[in-house]
């Protein structure tokens, strides 16, 4: 898998879509300030699978596979895809989200909702296990980048400061690099820096990269919104985000930190690990590195199952 296919907000491997066949009902949501875009696919168990900024469509390989034994929603977070804000202008909160998610298992009417979240959708769950504890019937948050628990939060902060002026003088590309060189960067920061990530890395067909660059140097009006609201009004609230360790350490709902097997010491993992501690749990692990639900569906899927039906993490 390439990595920038890993942050896309919309794309889906056309030879994956070609095997869903789960049955799908597509419907919106009004919420305050925004309405919401989502989907359902099978039967049985409610089970978010929810990301940040990624969309629904990333997600819709594993949501087929689960939707044979689970009622499996994913859905478009406010301002992103086909999900849209009243006011483009206004922060977005992983508060927001969760009130927004939980409104939408409300709405479905079929809670409460096991839950998996995937990196900023993780901090989402986070929120939503805090906020609306009784929505949820298990949490597993999968490498979720909650960066103020690191010793080195400042540095981080400082590099997130640096993504949003990168944005503001420079557009997309220029944001979308060091959001990547920050996110791939193995190892605690030493400065309040981060080195440049050179893709493709060595070894690896160049065209992916090529066509990525094509596409950030001619973004669509939909992707420089999606881009705007992302860099602008999600970024700094999502990786600020400090979760109610008190409140996740209730057992209720139940709560399992995830993180990838072959994850190193990025940023996002090394964040999972100190929450896992600071919950008094070890890190359930899953197949792959961080994107490991669009690396291997299947072996994500076959896991993720276990987890949920209470036979592990």
């Amino acid at each position: 898998m390439s990595f920038p296919r890993l942050f896309s907000l919309t794309s889906v491997d056309p030879a994956e879509e070609d095997h869903m066949t789960a049955q799908l009902t597509a419907g919106r949501l009004d919420v305050p300030g925004a309405s919401l875009y989502w989907e359902t696919r099978g039967s049985g168990p409610l089970t978010l699978v929810i990301g940040q900024p990624m969309t629904s469509e990333p997600f819709g390989p594993l949501a087929e596979l689960l939707a044979d034994r689970r009622t499996v929603v994913t859905y478009d977070p406010r301002g992103l895809g086909r999900s849209t804000v009243q006011d483009p202008s206004q922060d977005v909160s992983p508060e927001i989200v969760a009130d927004d998610l939980a409104r939408l298992v409300e709405t479905l009417g079929a809670g409460p909702a096991d839950v998996l979240g995937s990196s900023g959708g993780a901090v989402a769950g986070l929120a939503l296990a805090a906020r609306h504890p009784a929505q949820v019937r298990t949490l597993v948050a999968h490498e979720p980048p909650v960066t103020e628990l690191l010793p080195d939060a400042g540095h981080l902060r400082a590099v997130v400061d640096s993504i949003e002026d990168a944005y503001r003088r420079e557009g997309s590309a220029a944001a979308w690099a060091l959001f990547v060189s920050l996110v791939m960067h193995n190892g605690p920061l030493t400065e309040p820096r981060v080195p440049p990530v050179a893709w493709p890395p060595p070894g690896q067909d160049p065209t992916q990269a090529d066509a990525t660059s094509q596409e950030a140097a001619e973004p669509s009006a939909k992707q420089q919104a999606d881009d705007e609201l992302f860099f602008l009004h999600a970024l700094k609230p999502f990786t600020r985000y400090r979760p109610d360790l008190d409140g996740l350490r209730s057992g209720s709902p139940r709560v399992v930190i995830a993180a990838g097997e072959t994850s190193r010491q990025e940023v996002a993992v090394r964040a999972t690990r100190v929450l896992a501690e600071q919950l008094g749990m070890a890190p359930t692990l899953f197949p792959g590195h961080h994107g490991g639900f669009m690396d291997d569906p299947v072996a994500f899927a076959d896991v993720l199952r276990r987890v949920l039906d209470g036979a592990a993490g």
